[in-house]
């Protein structure tokens, strides 16, 4: 492992622990070269399907882009990096399970907007407003009406 700070490439695991659940294993290291620690985090990688966006233009599945996306939906939102980690975590699962070679955004997307839809109605307005393109405030407005008739008005 590169080290951040020095760029050396000898280090050793001072700590291994457990993380995120037992999905990931997280290994504090001391560079040779420099003497200072840093954090990796190891984790399995899945066998994750091709995301095929709404232009057809194809992707690999990007874990980090998905998390950004969330968090951005999130921001001043009482919804713990944890809980949105987590729902990555099973969204990728999910798809891995799967075992198609393909997957279309929009499908991806509606996961993520039923995960929310329980976590916090507003990420899920935010999310929803920028997956979906809202074009107008009336389409807006109809997805408000959508949830709060589906006894989302409950937070």
């Amino acid at each position: 492992m590169r080290c951040p700070y020095c760029g050396g490439l000898d280090d050793r695991v001072v700590d291994s622990r457990l993380s995120q659940g037992g999905d990931a294993i997280r290994r504090r290291r001391e560079c040779d070269g420099c003497g200072r620690r840093f954090t990796t985090y190891e984790r399995l990688e899945l066998s994750l399907p091709v995301v095929v966006k709404r232009d057809e233009r194809r992707e690999p599945f990007q874990r980090e882009k998905l998390l950004a996306g969330l968090r951005r939906a999130c921001v001043k939102r009482a919804v713990p990096s944890a809980v949105l980690e987590r729902l990555v975590d099973r969204i990728e699962r999910e798809l891995a399970d799967q075992g198609e070679p393909e997957v279309t955004s929009r499908a991806v997307g509606e996961r993520v907007l039923d995960a929310l839809r329980d976590i916090d109605l507003v990420a899920y307005v935010r999310f929803a407003s920028v997956y979906r393109d809202y074009r107008d405030a009336q389409q807006f407005v109809r997805e408000l009406e959508g949830l709060l008739g589906r006894g989302g008005d409950e937070d």
